[in-house]
């Protein structure tokens, strides 16, 4: 799986040292969910996927934001590289490109290297699921 390493300016707030491992995920900007998770994937990753599936919808913190959260997986292939991915310049990103497998990303779940929410939903729909996601 492709995961992030990326510096966040809050976290760094709270006593932690700012980087946070992260699946790829943006804001809307106006465009579908699936069209800009296609695009941001593509440019943190550098990885072009085609075909992203819906997971679920979730409200993160209903009690104090508005945020909404759309959850999509997608395959890839080592010939789906488009770039070296890294987020984009403009936007002050600098993102380190993760290659790991399920089993070291769910280890860093417990370790507490990753501590991202929404990652760790993903990691969790994905090791839930697995006999029948990573079958076909």
């Amino acid at each position: 799986m492709v995961l992030t390493r990326q510096f966040r300016f809050p976290v760094f707030t709270h006593g932690h040292d700012g980087y946070l491992i992260e699946a790829a995920a943006g804001l809307l900007d106006n465009a579908s969910p699936e069209a800009r998770i296609v695009a941001e994937a593509e440019e943190e990753t550098g990885f072009r996927v085609t075909r992203v599936e819906p997971v679920f919808t979730v409200f993160m913190s209903p009690g104090s934001v508005t945020e909404k959260l759309y959850f999509f997986i997608a395959e890839y292939q080592a010939d789906d590289r488009r770039g070296d991915g890294g987020g984009l310049a403009a936007e002050g990103e600098d993102i380190e490109v993760l290659e790991w497998p399920l089993t070291r990303a769910l280890q860093a779940i417990r370790d507490g290297e990753i501590m991202d929410a929404k990652t760790i939903i993903l990691l969790q729909h994905l090791a839930l699921n697995a006999d029948t996601l990573l079958a076909g």
